[in-house]
């Protein structure tokens, strides 16, 4: 079966992580990748943590020099928005679309190329894998427990090789994630105006993705933002807000806001005051000052992706993105504006566990990754990731790591797609990396 195949079969599998419908992915994709594995020689091992399944397992012996990674789950799938069948990987032209064609199962299938080779010809030095199913909601229950086993063994890499990239970049840092979420009771008021509703679209006109961590104000407009300045410039009085709303760092693909406009010469209608004030209060804590503990291309990203109405409150959570490692820092700040803007709001801060990445420049894994590009034909770029991943979980003990993966794009959003004549060459690329980092630990 070869690379094209496999991911073929494996977009088939819907995996779709959405903690907020109580989804988990189905397990059949770690059992496929398991049995796959078996099939080659490995002895690979499923592990499961709260409903989400993991394999793990290594090849060859000696010290863990190096570890591969990858993630199976996927983010949730709006069809309306959809040209293809996000479960039936289409081909066309040198695209295959399909839900996580990126992110990450190209990756999770290239790595299964890679271990296939290895079960040929076994490695020198011993060689960790893992294939996890909840990165897309934190790593908690898939990379976070294989660090923390593989540091309790004694075994953790000095390296690690995160699958989990995009645009065939040395990814050498990565801002730490977390959120914060604000809410106010709900407080009925009445007002004579007139009831209006107005919609508001995300709109990337650079790059489409839908990703939290790749926003970028001033290039990019969020729909809630957008909101809220309207709220805030227009004096307006907010009855409701309705829209699309996927997971903490999806922007919301639609937000529908009914208000009112005052007109002494209409009637009496309801309004919420609170929902009015928070709404106007997003704006201002989107631009929040966090500094930095080391340099980021990004800087810092808050953006408001996840409204909540239970009846009795409404809460709003920010997903944040930043090179800070306590959330200390961002607590002190939250806590300075709302005293400022939303004093009668209550607040809670969530680190997203994990550290950031920053590997350095002239690390033995990225001159591997360098040779491996030149192999390839392909050209040397190292840079930043806009968005977190799984190598926190390592990175945190002083594992030196690297995210990549292939061309595509639409990650996170509609007709995500790979570019197939770069991910045929991702097992070629690793297996280099792998035989470099082999050379110089003997």
């Amino acid at each position: 079966m070869d690379i094209i195949e496999l991911l073929r079969e494996l977009v088939s599998i819907n995996t779709v992580n959405n903690p907020a419908k109580n989804i988990k992915p189905d397990p059949e994709a770690a059992k496929f990748i398991r049995d796959h594995l078996i099939d080659w020689g490995l002895e690979p091992e499923l592990l499961e943590s709260n409903g989400y399944y993991s394999v793990y397992g290594h090849i060859g012996e000696g010290k863990p020099y190096v570890m591969l990674l990858a993630h199976y789950d996927v983010v949730p799938v709006a069809l309306e928005k959809w040209s293809y069948d996000p479960f039936k990987l289409t081909i066309v032209n040198d695209k295959a679309f399909g839900r996580g064609s990126l992110d990450d199962k190209s990756n999770v299938v290239a790595l299964m190329i890679v271990l296939r080779e290895l079960a040929k010809h076994p490695p020198k030095c011993r060689v960790i894998y893992a294939f996890t199913g909840d990165e897309e909601t934190g790593g908690v229950h898939g990379a976070k427990i294989i660090a923390e086993k593989l540091l309790q063994e004694d075994s953790l890499p000095k390296y690690l090789i995160n699958a989990d990239g995009h645009g065939m970049k040395i990814i050498t840092r990565r801002r730490k994630v977390f959120n914060f979420t604000v809410e106010v009771p709900s407080l009925t008021k009445k007002l004579r105006g007139q009831v209006k509703t107005i919609e508001f679209s995300p709109h990337y006109p650079v790059v489409q993705h839908s990703h939290a961590a790749y926003f970028v104000p001033g290039a990019d407009i969020h729909p809630l933002i957008a909101a809220s300045i309207f709220v805030r410039e227009k004096d307006v009085y907010v009855k409701k807000i309705d829209g699309v709303f996927m997971k903490s760092n999806v922007i919301p693909s639609k937000i529908i806001l009914e208000y009112v406009i005052p007109d002494e010469n209409a009637e009496l209608v309801e309004y919420d005051e609170n929902l009015t004030q928070l709404l106007k209060a997003v704006m201002p804590l989107t631009r929040i000052t966090i500094p930095n503990e080391k340099f980021s291309e990004f800087g810092v990203n808050i953006t408001p992706n996840m409204y909540m109405h239970d009846g009795k409150k409404h809460s709003i959570k920010f997903d944040v993105r930043a090179m800070v490692l306590k959330p200390g820092i961002i607590e002190e700040k939250l806590k300075e504006a709302l005293t400022e803007v939303l004093p009668q709001a209550k607040y809670s801060v969530l680190d997203g566990g994990g550290g950031y990445m920053y590997t350095p420049r002239d690390s033995i894994l990225v001159q591997g990754f360098e040779k491996a590009l030149e192999s390839v034909g392909e050209v040397l770029r190292v840079s930043e990731g806009a968005g977190a991943s799984d190598s926190r979980h390592f990175t945190q003990y002083g594992v030196e790591a690297v995210d990549f993966g292939p061309h595509g794009g639409n990650i996170h959003g509609d007709n995500e797609y790979v570019v197939v004549s770069s991910l045929k060459k991702l097992p070629t690329i690793y297996l280099t990396v792998i035989k470099h980092i082999e050379s110089l630990s003997r």
